[in-house]
């Protein structure tokens, strides 16, 4: 191969200039303290030579600079004048994922009793929910954690809050929109259920989305011997599918203390073996409702998660029971109203792709101080015992994907027949999502 006279004579030059360089640095020594001697003229290069060079050397980067310019990087002025550009913009530890949950659905029923607002509720295909997820370190004082809603119908912020990260005395403060941590299921978000659907005690007693409210939440881990967690939190009352035994729809705004909704909540975590952990939890909620003045409502739960998972040998499997019982109190105009509602699930994990789990749910209707059962302004249908009992089987073809086939019996004691319906859910996550809680 012949290469271009100017590219031999710009090699040669960076050849020459680099033993140039060599050799005046041998020459010379820290403690000399004299310049280097010049190059003596009969160096083996004419002048005519040496300005063949250099003008070689020019037209070469003059065609490099064409083909290849500097990129120069985008940059916006702030109001505080400062320049902003992806230089100083620092993203590390950012969390951020979509979850796609869809799911085709068949109901016996006309009108199924669906009360969760992520539940199929429709015959044939529906959208549960698009929801991106967002978590990071703000600074070394706050954490931002953020769950965006799409659906079919617009765009919903879920969940959008700043956590302390450095408060002492195993201190820890939120302030934003959160779901409020009253027992199990309420504060956790769809891809972390064991089934395609919430309970419905959770959609009757709190309402579809769960309780969640703007506000702030303190909790505290105390120096127990054992784990102990104290919670409290002071958020807003009202929210048509939030706030549903509260104010609900109604938006008469704040005119004082009570008017908010306040949370409260015990933890206790208690390691039985290697293998086995208990969690037990103790839940209180106070809050307005709109039936009268100053009535309120009351509602208390406890919830209890048996893990048992063997850390030793090569095993994948994983059972898990869980339960969760609400009692409800509401004052209304003479009297006061009450009732429970809760469920039990057992699931197995019995393989690194297969698990399978059966759920069994209760509720009661209504009832008044006297002991009969009421006309409950909130759910005027709900005149007996309801009980539904689901099954499923879940597989994961990979960590980022899972499919779920669901079937289940609704017995509402109004209705004249069970309720049966079959899910078959797909989820899909893209992108890094942060670890759940225990």
């Amino acid at each position: 191969m012949v290469f271009p006279s100017c590219c031999r004579l710009a090699g040669f030059a960076v050849f020459l200039s680099c033993c140039l360089t060599l050799s005046a640095s041998a020459q010379t020594s820290p403690d000399a303290g004299t310049p280097p001697e010049e190059p003596a003229p009969d160096a083996g290069l004419s002048a005519e030579e040496l300005k063949e060079i250099e003008a070689a050397l020019g037209q070469d980067a003059a065609a490099d600079a064409h083909d290849h310019p500097a990129p120069t990087p985008p940059a916006s002025s702030s109001p505080s004048g400062v320049t902003l550009s992806p230089t100083n913009i620092d993203f590390h530890g950012l969390n951020l994922a979509f979850i796609l949950d869809v799911a085709a659905a068949a109901f016996t029923s006309k009108e199924p009793l669906q009360t969760g607002g992520h539940d199929p509720t429709a015959k044939g295909f529906n959208l549960q929910q698009l929801e991106l997820s967002i978590n990071t370190a703000v600074d070394p004082y706050f954490r931002f954690d953020g769950n965006i809603v799409f659906s079919q119908f617009g765009v919903e912020i879920e969940e959008a809050y700043a956590t302390t990260t450095n408060l002492p005395a195993n201190l820890q403060l939120r302030a934003g929109q959160f779901l409020t941590r009253f027992g199990r299921i309420n504060p956790t978000h769809p891809h972390s259920w064991e089934f395609v659907d919430q309970p419905f005690a959770i959609g009757r007693v709190f309402g579809g989305e769960g309780n969640r409210g703007l506000g702030v939440e303190a909790s505290w881990l105390t120096p127990l011997p054992w784990y102990v967690e104290l919670l409290g939190s002071v958020t807003d009352a009202s929210g048509e599918a939030t706030a549903r035994s509260f104010l609900g729809a109604n938006t008469s705004g704040v005119t004082s203390p009570l008017d908010f909704q306040f949370t409260g909540m015990v933890k206790q975590f208690f390691p039985l073996s290697d293998d086995l952990s208990l969690l037990w939890g103790l839940s209180a909620a106070n809050g307005p409702n709109p039936t009268g003045y100053h009535n309120r409502t009351d509602v208390f739960g406890t919830d209890v998660y048996l893990k048992f998972r063997p850390l030793t040998g090569a095993s994948f499997t994983q059972v898990a029971l869980q339960a969760e019982l609400l009692y409800r109190r509401r004052q209304v105009p003479e009297d006061v109203l009450s009732d429970l509602s809760g469920y039990a699930q057992l699931s197995w994990r019995f393989d690194q792709r297969w698990a399978t789990a059966a759920r069994y749910e209760l509720g009661t209707p209504a009832r008044d101080q006297d002991g009969a059962v009421a006309n409950d302004p909130l759910d005027n249908e709900w005149t007996d015992n309801r009980q539904r009992i689901s099954a499923n089987v879940t597989f994961w073809p990979t960590e980022f994907s899972r499919l779920r086939l669901q079937g289940a019996t609704d017995l509402a004691g109004w209705r004249d027949r069970p309720d049966y319906s079959v899910f078959l859910a797909l989820e899909v996550v893209m992108g890094a999502h942060g670890a759940h809680a225990f």
